[in-house]
């Protein structure tokens, strides 16, 4: 029997994947795993470090044994050995405080955006068969780049009407929505918002949003807004105010490029903060808001 030890080099603030399939693998071969310390812990085996940011700062300590370090933080080309990729198998008892189930259907993207890096990391979409769920999951978090994307899509839909838990949907498309798809997406039992995007401000989505509204309430969506990326202060504005207008709730999310060098601006982060803000977002335009005594947002437009 092996002993493993395991590093969420980011936190425990949101379940890794990686680490739950690696965790299950091991227990099923009979190995003892364990999160690792290498202050306190015991002597290991093999350490998994899994790191899904490039801004978390790394594990300061060494292990004095065989490590495998993966993720996008640490190489956004790094895989699972191929007999833990291919398992189904979920240990959610690393994460004894996680009530919901973590599921990919899909992985990759029909889209190249040059901001992002699944395109890079796990090439054109691609259907993924579903992993066993939390025993104690109350609901389903998926975690899809591109939901309706899949070719497999219907497939994904009829399993999670299946289930018959609250589904909450982190990506979906609207360039590529149907009236079917969204016909479907009325049927699962959603929890919270479904996750849209506006990211590229050269791009009128105004028809469409228009369009999608009619079959989904627009409160029921959240939209995110990329800023910092090509865009200008008033490319930033149209899109919000565009959202706006349809009802949808904006979330503004400053850019990060992959080497965590590029530091949002005083601008971007105001920004951020009044959009994300529901009560500063109803209460004031965006040019009235005051962040710092003195200081009014529309000094930035003159």
């Amino acid at each position: 029997m092996a002993k493993i030890g395991l590093v969420d080099v980011d936190g425990h603030n949101f379940p890794n994947f990686a680490l739950m399939k690696i965790s299950a693998f091991h227990k099923n071969q009979g190995d003892h795993v364990e999160w690792a310390d290498a202050m306190f812990g015991g002597d290991y085996d093999k350490v998994y470090m899994s790191k899904i940011f490039t801004f978390s700062p790394d594990y300061p300590f060494q292990f004095d044994c065989e490590v495998i370090k993966g993720g996008t933080g640490y190489d956004v080309r790094s895989r699972l050995p191929e007999e833990i990729e291919q398992s189904l198998a979920m240990d959610y008892s690393i994460y004894p405080d996680c009530n919901y189930s973590l599921q990919f259907f899909s992985r990759g993207c029909i889209r190249k955006c040059p901001f992002c890096l699944v395109r890079d990391k796990e090439g054109y979409i691609h259907p993924a068969e579903p992993v066993d769920l939390n025993p104690k999951g109350e609901w389903i978090e998926v975690l899809d780049n591109n939901f309706f994307a899949n070719p497999e899509w219907k497939s994904a839909v009829d399993y999670l009407i299946q289930k018959a838990q609250p589904v909450k949907l982190h990506g979906v498309d609207i360039r590529i929505m149907t009236e079917e798809q969204a016909y479907w997406l009325n049927k699962m039992k959603l929890k919270g918002n479904t996750h849209i995007a506006w990211d590229l401000p050269s791009m009128d989505l105004t028809p469409k949003l228009e369009e999608v509204t009619k079959y989904i309430k627009p409160y029921k969506l959240t939209c995110y807004v990329l800023i910092g990326y090509n865009s200008t202060k008033e490319q930033d504005l149209f899109r919000i105010e565009t959202l706006r207008k349809f009802g949808i709730v904006p979330f503004v999310q400053p850019y990060r490029d992959f080497e965590n060098k590029r530091t949002p601006t005083q601008y971007e982060k105001d920004l951020a903060r009044w959009a994300n803000n529901k009560f500063l977002y109803k209460s004031c335009s965006f040019e009235d808001f005051e962040p710092r005594k003195g200081f009014k947002c529309k000094e930035y437009f003159k």
